[in-house]
């Protein structure tokens, strides 16, 4: 009997310690650098019912034009948006967190300095984000390392 106690307790240990281990679906929240230092992305709770995710730009190393006019979404595709500012710019959109991958997948990210949007997921490990953008399969893709904003 206390060798049924006991293997029960280690088995009670180790799925905790395996759940504990694994990113809360909130790590994502907060605010990162990106890895050319130019840009803060907050990532916040958005969709219906809060259980999505998405980012905007916060802060930007170069927020004025040379005539001192906030910089615009000029590459955007859509002639109407290119006037839009880029500060406030929502550029991750209704990512979803996937416990089994231990990741934020099924969003979309926007590159303001292509005008281009792509599939993305994002992996969390410490203080680093890697966010993958992609087109069609994520062979296609580049990542790059956000680190968190303390």
């Amino acid at each position: 009997m206390k060798l049924k106690i006991c293997f029960l307790s280690l088995v009670i240990l180790l799925v905790v310690l395996k759940v504990y281990a694994k990113n809360n679906t909130d790590d994502i929240l907060g605010v990162w650098l990106s890895q050319e230092k130019t840009s803060k992305i907050k990532i916040y709770k958005c969709g219906n019912e809060g259980k999505k995710y998405c980012g905007k730009i916060v802060w930007l190393k170069r927020d004025k034009e040379s005539d001192g006019s906030a910089r615009v979404d000029k590459n955007n595709p859509n002639p109407k948006k290119r006037l839009l500012p880029l500060h406030d710019m929502v550029i991750l959109k209704l990512f979803e967190y996937d416990h089994k991958k231990d990741e934020w997948n099924n969003g979309t990210i926007y590159d303001p300095y292509t005008g281009f949007v792509y599939k993305c997921y994002i992996k969390k490990s410490g203080n680093i984000l890697s966010v993958r953008g992609y087109i069609g399969t994520s062979l296609i893709g580049r990542t790059a390392e956000w680190t968190k904003v303390e």
